[in-house]
């Protein structure tokens, strides 16, 4: 059985600061995807949301607060949470109703508004809580997380603050072109590196920031798409693993124990075993790939990517970047749209919007940042406390 589902449809609405009610941005993105498609909204037989827990309850139950923004039809709807993943949880959901025969038509919709500064835990006090334990009990930011992991390749693999400065610089290269990205400006390595300091050893320059934005897809079934004469690119795989224990790299706040000094480690660790289980699946391997977006939360954490979706051997990120290779032009571009550098987040928005850009690609449609000859592209990125996602797409 295959396990392909078309993408029919894509649609994002720009990322900034705008100000409004995050369904504004949701129905934006839907009403572009469902006009891509040429699909009207009445034939959509589900509606997959990625959920914002900033909005209060309309985002909670995102998937029936979309549904009854575009206008209730009847079609069943699924709203689904999982922290930074949930875009490509909901895209999971999507394609799976699709391949169970549920539906042929599934729109799947992210979108947030979101705080000035950085995200941070709900109120209240909450214990039990690991989003709030790692701000009240160890004082982790989310810039204070993003440098540890920082520094930790310091460490490991002698990267330097020029590297770092290096993916910045590449990345806003390549979204001065991208019309959906809200930071559109080019920078110097020394503009970079003079920036003030945030969270040794990152700075302001290399942290995104937090923004509002939506993105959304259609996905038909392969055989809705042939009946229709479609143009479609493919999900050839979704990948939403959760770790195997023990989990070497700690995740805050469980900082406390190493498990793995009474149980051996796991074969593959957490994240590379989220692009193994699509590389797995899609029977497909990092040579097969034209382009990946990567989840530059920092840009020491994209150097990390590189090696856990198998670009290259463990330590030799620094010399990829050096080389070129993951630039426009290069072997391998990695964040052809600017990533997270330019966009900043929108939690449920941003694994959906990279696989917006994955689509842009492939169909040759990504003008001033086209990868030449683009037919299979990688999305991935982490949510916090165990969530996973990965999605392939080919055309």
């Amino acid at each position: 059985m295959s396990t392909e589902v078309a993408i029919a449809g894509v649609g994002m609405h720009p990322w900034g600061k705008w100000g409004k009610n995050f369904v504004e941005y949701g129905v934006a993105a839907a009403e572009q995807a469902l006009e891509d498609a040429g699909i009207d909204w009445r034939d959509v037989g589900f509606v997959s949301g990625a959920n914002t827990i900033r909005n209060g309850y309309p985002g909670f139950v995102s998937g029936a607060t979309f549904a009854q923004a575009l206008g209730w039809t009847g079609a069943r709807v699924s709203s689904c949470y999982a922290a930074c993943a949930s875009g490509a949880a909901a895209l999971h959901i999507a394609r799976s109703q699709i391949l169970a025969g549920f539906c042929d038509v599934a729109l799947v919709v992210g979108a947030d508004t979101t705080p000035k500064g950085f995200l941070a835990p709900t109120k209240g006090e909450r214990g039990d809580d690991p989003d709030w334990l790692r701000f009240h009990l160890g004082g982790i930011t989310n810039p204070t997380y993003f440098a540890l992991y920082a520094r930790r390749r310091m460490d490991l693999h002698g990267a330097t603050e020029r590297d770092f400065a290096r993916v910045k610089v590449k990345n806003a290269r390549h979204g001065l072109e991208n019309p959906n990205a809200r930071y559109r400006k080019a920078f110097t390595e020394e503009q970079v590196l003079a920036s003030p300091m945030v969270a040794d050893p990152l700075r302001l320059l290399q942290i995104c920031a937090t923004s509002d934005g939506g993105a959304a897809l259609v996905l038909t079934s392969m055989d809705y798409a042939r009946r229709k004469g479609l143009d479609v690119v493919r999900v050839a795989a979704v990948s939403t693993v959760t770790p195997t224990f023990p989990n070497t790299v700690i995740e805050m706040p469980n900082f406390a124990t190493d498990s793995a000094a009474a149980v051996p480690p796991p074969a593959t660790t957490f994240r590379d075993a989220i692009a193994r289980d699509a590389y797995e699946e899609a029977g497909l391997g990092p040579e097969d790939l034209d382009l990946a977006e990567v989840y530059d939360l920092s840009s020491a954490l994209e150097l990390d990517w590189y090696e856990n979706i198998g670009l290259c051997p463990v330590g030799e990120a620094e010399r990829l970047l050096r080389d070129g290779e993951t630039t426009l032009g290069g072997r391998i571009p990695v964040n052809p749209s600017g990533g997270l550098a330019c966009f900043g987040e929108a939690v449920p928005a941003q694994a959906i919007a990279q696989v917006c850009e994955v689509t842009w690609q492939l169909r040759g449609q990504a003008e001033g940042r086209q990868v030449e000859g683009a037919r299979v592209g990688l999305s991935i990125n982490q949510g916090l406390f165990g969530h996973a996602s990965c999605v392939i797409v080919r055309s």
